[in-house]
């Protein structure tokens, strides 16, 4: 295994600016293969921007990771920059509610995306997403709390994300600005007031948000599209545990595809989940995936390679990414960004054990064959079920309301 040297992400730090990669379309993005990088290379964009920031995040925790942000974003406000944050309210569960007060006293917003509501409080916004002066856009899998912030070998958990700019940037705007018109609580409008979420900005580079439902979301759409001709698949995900159509194009792509590569969790800050997926590998082994588990740090990125198309962003394979929470994608067809992908790739399977087949087989012992049972009930029936049952509740009686008389 591997060792590479840390980094540290400490103040006065910087990213080493790197060529950027271009696209025929017009997009130029830079690579950021851990959170400490990606971190920093938010702050430094942050601390240069001059009209505007959107920061829209799922989790946010008090800590000295979170006051870099939180200054950073004041000094910004200080200098007459708008700045507007989309929070999580389960999320930032935990967060005084005037921990950006200085902000908001200097004309910035802070919104709180769903406030709890017993009926409601499941859906939620797991999106990434930091805009900087209507011109640059991140995107990744980092939260901002003490455990993205490190090199995801010797500390923290191994993620990392994408700067990009181009045309993608006005619809990442638009999409930030309707997250923020749903978020006081109005998740029963999305399925009508959402548009498409598969947005093409050029030829290369695409948008895909998932919203929560039973349909079969735009993400998996074009990524069932890009798999059905692949010949080099490589997946790095945090959460696995596909079911349905997403299950079943997946295993088809294993028999099918030459090489079908999957990096998933070897420690995982979700237990019952990782008992849940590890379920599956007999079936992904028998078709000729080959499955790595990520060994020095709990693995949290989510990166998918289909030959030069590469997909990054908040989404894990799982039932709460498809069809509960709201997330967002970056669809982008460049053979440069997908070698540098397979670089970072390459690196983490150096720190990874690969599960042999013969290591998987069919439980015999009864309590894990229980716990597999439980954990999958929990994941892809009652989570998945309870906060279908709301969505579908609410929409009847706002469909009863509409049809009585003076509607």
């Amino acid at each position: 295994m591997n060792i590479s040297q840390p980094c540290a992400f400490y103040p006065g730090m910087h990213v080493q600016p790197q060529t950027p990669i271009t696209t025929p379309d017009g997009h130029a993005m830079h690579w950021y293969d851990s959170g400490e990088k990606y971190l920093q290379a938010e702050l430094d964009a942050i601390a240069k921007a001059k009209t505007s920031i959107l920061f829209e995040y799922y989790l946010f925790r008090a800590s000295a990771v979170g006051e870099r942000f939180r200054d950073a974003m004041t000094d910004a406000a200080r200098r007459g920059v708008q700045v507007t944050l989309l929070l999580d309210d389960v999320g930032c569960w935990g967060l005084p509610r005037n921990y950006f007060s200085e902000i908001t006293h200097l004309g910035g917003k802070v919104i709180w995306f769903n406030p709890v509501r017993w009926r409601f409080w499941s859906f939620r916004d797991h999106r990434k997403l930091l805009v900087v002066d209507t011109t640059q856009a991140f995107i990744g899998g980092c939260n901002i709390a003490p455990e993205y912030a490190g090199d995801g070998i010797h500390k923290g958990w191994r993620d990392g994300g994408i700067a990009i700019s181009g045309p993608v940037v006005q619809h990442l705007i638009a999409s930030f600005e309707s997250q923020v018109e749903i978020a006081g609580n109005k998740i029963w409008r999305v399925r009508k007031k959402t548009p498409s979420g598969w947005m093409g900005a050029g030829a290369d580079v695409s948008l895909l948000l998932t919203r929560p439902g039973l349909h079969r979301g735009d993400f998996q759409r074009a990524l069932h599209r890009d798999l059905l001709h692949a010949r080099n698949v490589a997946i790095t995900v945090a959460y696995f545990l596909p079911v349905g159509r997403v299950k079943r194009m997946l295993l088809h792509a294993a028999k099918r595809t030459g090489t079908f590569r999957m990096l998933l969790s070897g420690k995982s800050d979700v237990p019952l989940l990782q008992i849940a997926a590890r379920a599956l590998y007999s079936g992904f082994l028998r078709r000729g995936a080959q499955i790595h588990e990520y060994q020095p740090q709990v693995l949290h990125a989510k990166v998918f390679i289909v030959d030069d198309i590469v997909y990054i962003g908040s989404s894990n394979l799982d039932p709460r990414s498809l069809a509960i929470n709201f997330e967002i994608m970056l669809r982008i067809r460049s053979a440069s960004l997908a070698q540098q992908a397979r670089r970072t790739f390459a690196r983490d399977l150096g720190h990874s054990i690969r599960v042999k087949p013969l290591s998987w087989k069919k439980p015999s012992n009864w309590w894990q064959r229980f716990k597999q049972k439980v954990a999958r009930f929990i994941f892809t029936r009652l989570d998945l079920g309870v906060a279908q049952l709301f969505v579908q509740k609410r929409e009847t009686t706002v469909r009863r309301s509409h049809s009585q008389p003076g509607h």
